[in-house]
């Protein structure tokens, strides 16, 4: 692949073609770099497989796996994937490994996937604080400039409205809301990945202190049929408006825990900066 940075979607609540791809309310995403190889996140389930073959992709060759938080629709794919490669090690906050959380969007009902016993602490990488990582030995992530996990995400800008219903239990039937301390966000030479953004897309953005030209991710903006917590049209064109004058020469990619109204109002301010993502979707990133 050169020196080409290719992005591909796995995982995820949309597709163009239904025929060919399977979706799931879930978020995995392959990026390719030279000869490094990162899973972002592992959907709900094994599906990434099936979506990986129609793509002719052999998962057996990522060297790391980065996982953006806790829930189960971002983590329920790694025990598939770990007795499917034998190689990559897991970047986790020890809060994700180690949450119990719950939605009580609906009703109360868990949202946890059990860790599995392939991962190892050999091949885990529990993160607390920014840093600069590595692939596995003999290779580097230097030729594009580095990957670096935020793990420090101040809370200046409000969090999603949807958040409101997402919770930690601490104890037999007790719970508090979900803080996010568990979140992290990955930058690789240009390119953001936020997950999910529970803890605000701006508030991701700011903590990053270096260039962005592209940033991947759920945005996690509700749509009124999906929660009773969700943010109001007009809130949504301001986000989109601060977006374009803060950082008008970025492109972000959402789809997954983004609604549909929530992404039209968004495209309606922001344009060619905004486009769509969905299973099956493969680009380039600018060099």
């Amino acid at each position: 692949m050169q020196n080409k940075r290719r992005v591909t979607i796995l995982s995820d609540n949309r597709t163009k073609n239904p025929e060919r791809f399977q979706t799931e309310h879930g978020l995995a995403v392959l990026y390719e770099a030279g000869d490094i190889t990162l899973l972002l996140d592992t959907g709900a389930s094994d599906l990434l497989f099936h979506n990986a073959k129609e793509l002719d992709i052999d998962l057996g060759n990522v060297d790391l796996v980065f996982l953006s938080h806790g829930h189960a629709d971002h983590v329920g794919g790694l025990e598939a994937f770990l007795n499917h490669n034998y190689i990559a090690r897991i970047v986790v906050s020890p809060e994700a490994m180690n949450g119990s959380f719950f939605s009580k969007r609906d009703h109360l009902h868990s949202i946890t996937t059990e860790w599995p016993t392939a991962a190892r602490p050999g091949r885990t990488m529990p993160i607390t604080q920014n840093q600069k990582i590595l692939a596995r030995a003999g290779k580097s992530f230097e030729e594009g400039g580095g990957i670096y996990v935020i793990a420090d995400i101040p809370h200046k800008h409000p969090q999603p409205e949807g958040n409101h219903n997402l919770f930690v239990k601490t104890g037999d039937d007790q719970y508090e809301p979900d803080d996010f301390r568990h979140e992290l966000a990955l930058y690789a030479d240009g390119m953001l990945y936020t997950g999910c953004a529970h803890s605000g897309l701006e508030n991701i953005l700011e903590a990053c202190p270096w260039p962005v030209h592209t940033v991947i991710g759920g945005f996690h903006l509700l749509d009124p049929h999906l929660s009773d917590s969700y943010e109001q049209p007009e809130a949504i064109k301001a986000l989109a408006q601060r977006l374009v004058e803060r950082y008008p020469k970025t492109t972000f990619y959402t789809s997954h825990c983004t609604g549909d109204a929530a992404f039209q109002t968004l495209k309606a301010v922001m344009g060619e900066q905004l486009q769509p993502f969905y299973c099956g979707l493969q680009f380039y990133l600018p060099t």
